[in-house]
């Protein structure tokens, strides 16, 4: 009985030490799951498109700034079709090579696959002054562009800038379609709470929204959203939401705030817009606050956005049937 009860007394004891240790171990790291699949990488025999830029345009709506932008061309863009518009903030990060988002990889692999339109891409950066440096993937510029009053504030001075001064910057050289449901707006964290004023801004002009960790907080009154929506009569907007259960939680100098809380907020969001009648899509991942998680499922973000382009349904057209080839160098001089 003696080795009975020392040998049960060494187990409890032993399996205590083993919980303990267990209870020390690290955590793994939300993002650590999250990791891109194909259709963000380039892919052999897929045409890719071309990124031409950078570009700059005075701004009329914040005095004293530029923005900085490059445009995607994609392989089968014919100047005598009008082409979809995706216009992305923080352009920096979406066309990284590098980076999370990688979008013109994910536009080249849909494209030609005729999951998305034919599209030409914005990559654009928050305004600055001619002195202030260019935004880049380790400064997005929060603390030295207008970013942080650009992309958070509630008024319609940032939706300005896309369509008053990009838009028509764009137009002079593109075939770009005038039907808002070909226009699409995304971004993220401050990018996304952008995209989405756009578009609440300017419905008339898109219609599409694409948000990654989206910054419906209260920078600058963006927790107001949720209220506003089911105050405000229905617009027609179609909205991805995407975000973590680890993004910012609201902890600011030790003290809870839920207008500081990223995931609550986007919860916020989704209920406010599913109540409304919104055509809304939205998923919830473990990610932190980053680009991780969105940009391990943008290529379906992408495809839900983008579901009811033009398709032929005729069992005859070996066109629609088909890959989209580039286009010739007939088309591109048209």
């Amino acid at each position: 009985m003696k080795k009975a009860a020392k040998y049960i007394a060494t187990f409890v004891l032993g399996g205590a030490a083993a919980l303990a240790l267990a209870h020390q171990q690290p955590t793994p790291n939300p993002d650590s799951q999250y990791r891109l699949g194909p259709d963000s990488l380039p892919q052999e025999g897929v045409p890719k498109g071309e990124i031409r830029g950078p570009f700059v345009i005075q701004s009329k709506a914040y005095p004293g700034t530029q923005h900085t932008y490059w445009v995607y061309v994609p392989a089968q863009y014919d100047p005598a079709a009008p082409a979809a518009l995706m216009v992305y903030q923080d352009g920096q990060a979406f066309k990284n090579e590098k980076g999370d988002m990688r979008a013109q990889n994910v536009m080249d692999n849909l494209i030609y696959r005729r999951e998305i339109p034919v599209m030409i891409g914005v990559f654009i950066n928050p305004g600055r002054t001619p002195e202030q440096p260019e935004p880049s993937p380790s400064d997005w510029g929060d603390r030295t562009t207008n970013r942080g009053t650009e992309y958070n504030s509630l008024d319609d001075k940032y939706a300005r800038v896309v369509t008053e001064e990009l838009m028509p910057a764009l137009e002079k050289d593109y075939n770009i379609s005038k039907d808002p449901e070909m226009h699409g707006i995304g971004g993220s964290s401050s990018g996304a709470i952008a995209a989405f004023t756009v578009a609440w801004e300017r419905p008339n002009a898109f219609r599409k929204v694409l948000s990654n960790v989206g910054s419906f907080t209260n920078i600058r009154g963006g927790h107001q959203y949720p209220d506003i929506i089911a105050k405000s009569p229905k617009k027609p907007i179609r909205i991805y939401l995407c975000d973590g259960r680890n993004d910012n939680r609201g902890m600011r100098g030790g003290v809870y705030d839920e207008k500081w809380d990223w995931f609550l907020q986007n919860v916020r969001m989704q209920k406010a817009l599913t109540q409304k009648g919104y055509d809304l899509n939205y998923t919830w991942g473990m990610n932190n606050h980053g680009q991780k998680y969105g940009g391990a499922i943008m290529p379906d973000m992408m495809r839900w956005l983008w579901r009811d382009g033009p398709v032929s349904t005729d069992p005859k057209d070996m066109v629609e049937r088909g890959f989209r080839a580039p286009a010739t160098k007939k088309d591109a001089v048209k």
